[in-house]
Parts: structure tokens; C-alpha cells; sequence
């Protein structure tokens, strides 16, 4: 009997369902998954390794080229022609078969000497190439950092938000029961109490729309973090105080002097004018002579031929060589057209470097004014709050002794949760754009 119960028991336990607790990400768990599987990113660095092949190949293309060949081959005369004589390789042969077989054997060795320096241009070209590349998948990484910090500030905002939203509700209830008491003692009309229904009600929509922006948020960086399985996701990160959101703001030249020096996009648009010296350098290099020198060894077999194969073979091997010079004289205006098109890409790259630190200053200017801005708001809010929580309270005590009426106690509500999300977001944001200067200075997240 008792074996029976305890394998009861055994069995309830096994089928009870387990709560698995959501994987706590901090904001480094974040970053470090996404840079490893961020797809976006990783075929930044697909195109990076093919970059590297091109480095490789233009590379090997200095080095001479050795190739091997062979022909094998048979052929049938009917009526040859009596005294006639055959050509076999270089030989000439006194008789002749109606059906014979000739072979020839050869190595073959080409190499460009010198063409104007345009294949080692092409190499240094290919390696400015490959860094930009490389600087391309480290800008894909900026800007991934950049939307996951982001998104998990609006996270850590709406986890803040919802319990503020609760809080309120909670106290919804609480002046809904107490108008309820008050309807039964007569002291309060049910359209007032109906007024109190309605707020409650909006209350506990305003948590599952919250809820419901938290969960979105949670989506949009799954995605970023390329997430597909429905593990229980959620954030953790230590509360951050008020000091962390009234620290000294980065000034906006000290940022921006710094990241002129870090930031992968300013050294991409830099490798952008030095490719294109090289390419100006390798189109004028078409209109000088390319010397190149060649080398071989064959040799020929035939069936015509009463020797062995390994003496023919042997009588029949040739070693030659010879240096060949190519000089352009008329190329219908192809490399003046090159020239000139080589060094209109280095103005567009002139100019994208421009852009790209004028579009720099303005991003980091621009987070400092928010920053500043959401400072200023949130040491506002500070004070705001604080008064409408002081006046609510004082409204719900007169309301509990029915000297306040329903609408004075619900626009003191009101007031209370509009001031403490107003500094919930003014603090985040705060917190948020000093994060992203410090991120342009220094180039790390914490």
C-alpha cells in the first residue's frame, strides 16, 4: 500500500508541470550573441573573406605561370601516295602507314616581368580592398551595438513603466471599493462610482498595453539577436540610479576628436582616396610597354618511327625560350578615359569622407543635446512628481473622507502618473544618449 502511494506520488510530481525561469541577457550577452549571429553581419564577413581572395589571387598572379599538355593523336590514309613523305613533330619520315599515331609532350612556363607596376598596384589595391571591407562588417557591428543598446534601455523603461502602471492600477481599486462603500451609505451617486469603474478599467488596459510594448520590444531584439525558439527571453541589468543619469555629459568636440580617430567608417572613406591613387596609378600604367618572358620543353613520339618510344622521346626533345615586349601605341583613348574616371572616384571618395564626418558630428551632437535635454527634463520631473504625489495624497485622504468628489481625485491621479513616467522616460533617455556618446569616444557598450 505504501509502495503504491509513494509511486503515485513519484508519478504526480513527474507529469507537474516545471516552471523554467526566462535566460537573464545582460546588455554584454546582448552584444557578444549577436556579433557571433547576426546574419546581416555575418555576410559583411563572407564579403571580407572573399575580399581576402582577391588579395591571394593577385598575388600569385606575379609569380610565372606553368602548365603542362599533351595530344595524343591517330589517323588513317587509305591511298597514301607511293614515295610520298609524312611530317611527324619536326621530323620528316620516309615511310608512311595507312593508319599512324603521333604524340607530342610539352611544358610551357609565361611570365610578366614587367607591365608599368600595374599588377603590384593591383595587389596593394587588393589589400585596401580587403581592409575596407573589414570596416564595412566593423560599421555593421557599430550599428547593431547601436540598435541593441536601444532596444534594451525601451525595455528596461517598459519593465519600469509596467510597474508603475500596476501600482497606479492597484490604487484604482483600492478609490473604486471606497466609492463602492460610499454608494451604499448614499454618500456618493453611482455615476460617480461609474466614473471610478472607468478609471479602473483604463488602468488595467494601460498595464496590458505596457505589457504589450514590453513583449514587442522583447521581439524586435530577438530578432536583432537572430532568435528563433521559444525559450522564455528577458533582461537584467543593475537598477540604474539616479546619479547614473545626472553624470557629466561627454562635451561634443572631445567625442567627436575621438571618434575620428575610431570609428570604421572615417577610416573606410579615408581607404576610399588611397584606392583610388592606386587606380589612377595602374590606368596610367596602360600606356607603358609590358615585358614578359617565356620558356618550354616538348618532345614527340610517332608510329612511323622504327625507334623505341623512350629514344624518340630523347632524339625529339626541344628547349626553348624567348622575351616578348608590348608597347602601346594607339588605344583609341582607353587609358586617358581610365585616368580620368580613376580620378573622378577619388573627388566622390573626397567628398563621401566629408559627408560622413559632417553626418558624424551631427549624430554626436545630436546625442548630446538630447542628453542635455532629457537631464534638464528629468531633474524636472523630479520636482513635478514629487509635488503631484504629495497633492494626490493629500486628495485621497480627503476623498477617503468624502470631501474630495470623483473627478478632483481622478485628474490627481492623473497628474501623479503622467509625472512619474515622464521621469521614468526622461531618466532612461538620459541614461540612454550618454551610453551612445561614450560608445562614439571610446567605442565600447557597457
Amino acid at each position: 500500500m505504501k509502495k503504491s502511494f509513494f509511486a503515485s506520488a513519484l508519478a504526480l510530481l513527474l507529469l507537474a508541470p516545471v516552471s523554467v525561469e526566462a535566460r537573464q541577457w545582460t546588455l554584454q550577452d546582448c552584444i557578444q550573441y549577436a556579433l557571433q549571429n547576426n546574419i546581416t553581419l555575418q555576410k559583411s564577413r563572407v564579403q571580407h573573406l572573399s575580399a581576402l581572395e582577391d588579395v591571394k589571387q593577385s598575388q600569385a598572379a606575379l609569380l610565372p605561370t606553368l602548365s603542362a599538355s599533351t595530344s595524343q593523336n591517330v589517323s588513317y590514309n587509305p591511298w597514301p601516295e607511293t614515295g610520298s613523305y609524312m611530317i611527324a613533330g619536326d621530323k620528316v619520315q620516309t615511310n608512311v602507314d595507312k593508319v599512324y599515331y603521333n604524340g607530342t609532350y610539352s611544358i610551357m612556363s609565361n611570365w610578366t616581368v614587367w607591365n608599368g607596376n600595374r599588377n603590384r598596384n593591383q595587389v596593394k589595391l587588393n589589400k585596401v580592398t580587403a581592409t575596407q571591407a573589414a570596416l564595412d562588417s566593423a560599421t555593421t557591428a557599430n550599428s547593431i551595438q547601436e540598435q541593441i543598446t536601444q532596444l534594451f534601455v525601451q525595455i528596461l523603461y517598459c519593465k519600469d513603466a509596467i510597474e508603475v502602471s500596476k501600482a497606479t492600477l492597484e490604487t484604482s481599486r483600492k478609490n473604486e471599493e471606497r466609492g463602492q462603500e460610499f454608494v451604499k451609505v448614499g454618500s456618493m451617486s453611482k455615476a460617480d462610482l461609474a466614473q471610478l469603474t472607468a478609471q479602473r478599467a483604463q488602468d488595467e488596459y494601460a498595464v496590458v498595453q505596457a505589457e504589450s510594448n514590453l513583449r514587442d520590444f522583447k521581439r524586435q531584439l530577438k530578432q536583432l539577436l537572430q532568435i528563433t525558439d521559444q525559450e522564455e527571453f528577458d533582461v537584467t541589468a543593475d537598477v540604474p540610479t539616479d546619479e547614473v543619469a545626472l553624470q557629466a555629459i561627454p562635451g561634443v568636440t572631445n567625442v567627436y576628436e575621438a571618434a575620428l580617430g575610431i570609428r570604421p567608417e572615417i577610416k573606410n572613406a579615408q581607404l576610399g582616396i588611397e584606392s583610388s591613387d592606386l587606380q589612377i596609378k595602374i590606368a596610367k600604367a596602360q600606356k607603358l610597354p609590358t615585358i614578359g618572358v617565356n620558356a618550354g620543353v616538348s618532345t614527340n613520339t610517332t608510329s612511323m618511327n622504327s625507334n623505341n618510344w623512350g629514344t624518340q622521346l630523347k632524339n625529339n626533345f626541344t628547349l626553348g625560350g624567348g622575351l616578348s615586349v608590348s608597347i602601346p601605341l594607339f588605344d583609341n583613348r582607353s587609358t586617358k578615359t581610365a585616368v580620368n574616371k580613376a580620378r573622378l572616384a577619388k573627388q566622390t571618395y573626397e567628398l563621401d569622407l566629408k559627408d560622413k564626418q559632417t553626418t558624424l558630428y551631427s549624430t554626436i551632437e545630436n546625442y548630446w543635446l538630447q542628453a542635455v535635454n532629457n537631464q534638464a527634463q528629468f531633474k524636472s520631473a523630479q520636482v513635478s512628481t514629487q509635488s503631484a504625489q504629495e497633492s494626490y495624497e493629500l486628495l485621497s485622504e480627503q476623498f477617503q473622507q468624502n470631501l474630495k468628489n470623483t473627478i478632483e481625485l481622478m485628474n490627481g491621479k492623473d497628474a501623479l502618473l503622467k509625472a512619474q513616467l515622464s521621469e521614468l522616460q526622461a531618466k532612461y533617455l538620459a541614461i540612454l544618449n550618454i551610453h551612445m556618446l561614450k560608445f562614439y569616444q571610446n567605442g565600447t557598450l557597457k
